[in-house]
């Protein structure tokens, strides 16, 4: 089973986070998370927040808990299942909507986030340059999501898993964002050992591995085989504009 079909799977949302994101996964859940927090930065009061294939809702509840005005989207019922009781659990059901939808065709109006997020999301898409030009389209400053690196150790065992990863490298990315009308703000590039291989291990075994992965990621050579980067890319300034300001255009003209 390939792509979207494993994704969609029911035992795959049910035991999702319990089998990726456990022991030496924890390692890897805390630095997505640190990534997402770091390109958002501090979330003021209304800032709205559009989180594309957000399965489990890992990071609509850590963002709805930081005060971001969230939408969760997905293709998969049985994922926003999961979304929807770990919101509840956290007493967010109130401040967070989930939708079953289709990222080719998102249900929203042109700029009406303030930021876009997208991770795991890119390495299931055969054709993403399509799917980047919709978030695009709904972002009115920040799209930010995660590729997995064809110059990586991950090329070694991507088609071994059950889904197979589309990978990229550094130029794909670059023109997908000029495609898309989208211009790079920051980009950073980390995990020389591959996902794959911290999840296999104990949480108290994978912490020395990660250490030294970090000592690596932090030199140009490291940077360039690391298998994860996260692109921040914004909307230009003349063509962007904030979500409010668009919906107060809106409301005058309604008015009218």
């Amino acid at each position: 089973m390939k792509g979207q079909d494993w994704y969609q799977a029911d035992e795959v949302a049910e035991e999702y986070e319990d089998v990726r994101f456990s022991g030496g996964g924890e390692l890897i859940d805390r630095r997505e998370k640190e990534a997402v927090l770091s390109a958002l930065g501090p979330i003021e009061t209304g800032h709205r927040v559009l989180e594309v294939a957000c399965g489990t809702g890992r990071f609509t509840t850590m963002l709805a808990d930081r005060g971001a005005e969230i939408v969760g989207i997905d293709i998969s019922r049985e994922m926003l299942e999961q979304g929807r009781k770990k919101a509840s659990a956290a007493g967010l059901s109130d401040t967070v909507e989930f939708v079953r939808g289709d990222a080719s065709r998102l249900p929203f109006p042109d700029d009406h986030f303030d930021t876009v997020v997208a991770m795991r999301f890119f390495h299931l898409m055969d054709d993403p340059a399509p799917f980047l030009r919709e978030l695009r389209r709904v972002s009115a400053d920040q799209v930010f999501f995660d590729t997995f690196n064809s110059r990586s150790l991950r090329t070694l065992y991507t088609w071994l898993l059950p889904m197979g990863s589309r990978l990229y490298s550094e130029r794909q990315v670059v023109d997908m964002l000029r495609a898309a009308d989208l211009t790079l703000a920051g980009e950073e590039h980390d995990f020389v050992l591959p996902y794959g291989f911290y999840r296999e291990l104990p949480g108290p075994v994978a912490k020395p591995f990660r250490a030294i992965d970090e000592l690596v990621g932090d030199t140009v050579p490291g940077d360039y085989v690391a298998s994860v980067s996260y692109w921040d890319a914004r909307v230009p300034a003349d063509e962007g504009g904030s979500a409010a300001s668009a919906d107060a255009e809106n409301d005058a003209g309604a008015a009218e």
